[in-house]
């Protein structure tokens, strides 16, 4: 499993794309209060600077918030 496109919606919600075409909208919202280390991803501006690397949605230079693969995919945050 992949992503292999992520495009935001509104409202902590992303689009998530994998390489089965599958495709998800997760909200994160209850993640980013869930895990106080995610809660400065509160900030709209800071959380829209999400990047896919080596197949996973990430956010931050050093990765600084990072969710399984498995979780997105059956969007089970």
């Amino acid at each position: 499993m992949h992503i292999i496109n992520a495009k935001y919606i509104d409202n902590y919600i992303i689009e998530l794309e994998f390489d089965d075409q599958k495709k998800n909208q997760i909200n994160f919202l209850t993640a980013l209060h869930k895990y106080p280390n995610c809660s400065k991803f509160l900030d709209t501006d800071l959380f829209k600077k999400f990047e896919i690397d080596s197949g996973n949605i990430v956010w931050g230079k050093n990765w600084d918030m990072i969710f399984t693969i498995e979780s997105l995919y059956y969007n089970n945050l």
